[in-house]
């Protein structure tokens, strides 16, 4: 029964949080649970691949399909496919079906901001908060994202029993399939509208997503942690706790994010807090000691994400409200493509980590997507900054 307009913000962090908590404990145990369950490197790759691509292109079928159906029937099923994804890696035992767990594209291990419910999110969210209060609210969106699924990795090491926890997955996706079921009629928005309008106006952004995300390929956590080992001999018991504190800097970020936006505007917001933790990034390699490079790379880590809620408040805020869902589908899913090309550019990446190329490759290309978005878009507003 659908409830009171003023709980679908609580309801729809709620489903995020769990949905995020899910995700960190499986980004962390799916390649492990996949070993132990016998499948080869070469298929838990592959498995991996599937999961980020059906991730990324099952976006655009859910923007579809809140077109027929509704948002709230939508994420009602995106739910039910997270749960078919947790019962599928808890009880299957034939390599091809654990390998299909992806198709789903709610494996959950690419990051929090992917899957089928992304789109759709983005833009009830978009319906639910006033248009003074929307910076702000995407800002908490990621900080509870980020928060949840920092705990979620934390969790991973209470038991040792993978297959348990893929049931408690499957049971996560249960609860999120309920909750927006009890949302009010306002997430909906207005019926009537083609799912996808005309991409012209989105080409070129998502053009600078894709750059973006292509040079995030370089500098993936695990090519980080393996280039401080390499240069300063840093080991496990250290590189833990160090991305421990990259995640709550990041997740922290995004609170700040949202009041900056609202200060001095999305475009703005995402371009002067992006391009100097990139020229942070180019300074990493120079670092003489262990310590230095630590506190480059938090430094760097705590400008970084501000730009994602300032992004997602910007994409829902250039086009009709109809056709929310198919521009954060279609441009989540240029991003995501881009970014299929990581396990390649940070296998190079890794090769060439003791020089310092992943930085200086991310660094430039980063901080060219910088520019070009503000060249680009300086002077188009959204529609709540006009």
């Amino acid at each position: 029964m659908p409830g009171d307009r003023l709980a679908d913000p609580v309801l729809l962090l709620a489903a995020r949080g769990l949905r995020a908590f899910a995700f960190g404990f499986s980004a962390v145990l799916v390649g492990l649970h996949l070993e132990g369950a016998g499948l080869t490197p070469g298929q838990i790759g592959v498995t991996l691949g599937i999961g980020l691509a059906a991730a990324s292109l099952t976006g655009l079928g859910s923007a579809a399909l809140a077109a027929r159906v509704g948002r709230r029937w939508t994420l009602a099923v995106a739910g039910v496919l997270m749960a078919l994804a947790g019962l599928d890696l808890a009880y299957a035992r034939e390599p091809v079906l654990l390998m299909l767990s992806g198709v789903t594209g709610m494996l959950g291990a690419a990051s929090v901001d992917y899957g089928p419910f992304a789109s759709v999110e983005q833009a009830v969210l978009a319906e639910t908060v006033s248009a003074a209060g929307r910076n702000r609210a995407f800002g908490r969106y990621s900080l509870t994202g980020g928060l949840f699924n920092a705990a979620g990795g934390l969790s991973a090491a209470l038991l040792t029993d993978t297959r348990t926890y893929f049931l408690f997955y499957a049971g996560i996706g249960m609860v999120t399939a309920i909750l927006p079921l009890f949302m009010s009629d306002a997430v909906e928005g207005r019926r009537g509208h083609a799912a996808f309008g005309a991409f012209k106006p989105l080409a070129g952004l998502a053009a600078l997503f894709a750059l973006d995300s292509l040079g995030g390929g370089f500098v993936a956590n695990a090519v980080i942690a393996y280039w401080l080992h390499v240069r300063f001999g840093a080991e496990p018991g250290l590189l833990g706790p160090i991305f421990g504190g990259v995640a709550v800097l990041q997740s922290f970020s995004y609170e700040v994010s949202g009041r900056l936006a609202d200060r001095f505007g999305l475009v703005n917001t995402m371009v002067f807090t992006h391009l100097p933790s990139n020229l942070l990034l180019l300074l990493v390699p120079f670092s003489p000691n262990l310590a230095s490079a630590v506190a480059l790379l938090l430094a760097r880590f705590a400008l970084s994400q501000m730009d994602v809620p300032a992004r997602q408040a910007y994409i829902v805020s250039i086009v009709p409200p109809g056709e929310r869902a198919g521009a954060v589908a279609m441009t989540g899913a240029v991003r995501g493509v881009a970014m299929s090309f990581g396990p390649a550019l940070s296998g190079v990446a890794i090769g060439a980590a003791a020089f310092g190329f992943p930085f200086f490759a991310a660094g430039g290309l980063k901080a060219v997507y910088d520019l070009a978005l503000y060249a680009g878009f300086r002077n188009r507003r959204a529609d709540h900054e006009r």
